[in-house]
């Protein structure tokens, strides 16, 4: 059984929800982002998602964006990422999964990148830009390292093709809860409750909504249908906030705000 696995049976038994906060690695810089990923799971976050910053956006909105871009220019590369997981994971309390493109999986080696990655206390990825008509390796290596791979169905997946999805998946579904990029949302559609419910008919996975959460009012209305929930921008704007503000403010501000949403989510 995988981390994640091990993670929801236990949220399950005790009728929790798992509350996923998404970063950029390196945004300011890889100090920060350790801090904050320990700031995170002392608040109660179940899983961190941690984005590898990659030069050409997937489904990226422009807070993300331009988190990437300064961590590029910062000189964050996959390596010295890996490094500062390894020191760090060990701290936490919780499974950390990374977001990252496809091309950069391929460049550094299907297998060595599943090795590295678990090596650094990785226990998963999410790949948006590889097609699961050309997942097969990939998901064949992460079943044989007991390494989630964890894919997306959109709103405007056909559903033969969320089944052929939710069947080369493991540890979660990730669903997109909007068509389009990611982003603070006023609204969320209210027909994503109608669409989780469809999807659990496909698989035995937990499925988590991702894109345009940011408030209590959003957590409120998609608990009852997820197994977790996945905020990103809005933690990532008060990231990039880290060194005109001062660092220990804005990741106090952080804890607060995911402490907010994890208590929306259990109320």
């Amino acid at each position: 059984m995988s981390a994640i696995d091990s993670l929801f049976k236990t949220l399950r038994a005790q009728g929790h929800k798992a509350f996923m906060p998404f970063i950029t690695a390196g945004d300011p810089d890889l100090d920060f982002t350790a801090a904050v990923l320990r700031q995170l799971v002392a608040r109660g976050s179940s899983m961190c998602e941690l984005g590898i910053p990659y030069s050409d956006p997937i489904a990226d909105g422009p807070v993300i964006q331009a988190s990437y871009t300064r961590a590029l220019g910062g000189g964050v590369r996959l390596a010295r990422i890996f490094d500062m997981l390894s020191r760090t994971t060990p701290q936490l309390d919780a499974p950390v999964v990374t977001m990252t493109s496809y091309a950069i999986v391929y460049r550094l080696g299907l297998e060595d990148c599943v090795a590295r990655a678990k090596a650094a206390g990785v226990a998963g990825m999410i790949v948006p830009d590889l097609p699961v008509e050309e997942s097969d390796r990939l998901a064949a290596i992460c079943r044989r390292e007991d390494f989630s791979l964890i894919q997306l169905v959109t709103p405007t997946t056909p559903w033969d093709r969320a089944r052929r999805i939710a069947e080369k998946t493991t540890g979660f579904i990730y669903y997109v809860s909007v068509t389009g990029i990611t982003g603070e949302r006023a609204e969320l559609p209210a027909e994503i409750i109608d669409h989780v419910a469809e999807l659990r008919s496909l698989a035995d996975l937990p499925i988590c909504i991702g894109f345009g959460i940011s408030r209590p009012e959003h957590v409120r209305m998609l608990a009852p249908v997820a197994d977790g929930l996945i905020v990103g921008s809005a933690i990532v704007r008060r990231m990039a906030e880290a060194e005109s503000r001062g660092r220990q403010a804005v990741l106090a501000e952080i804890g607060d705000y995911a402490g907010e949403l994890i208590a929306a989510m259990e109320g």
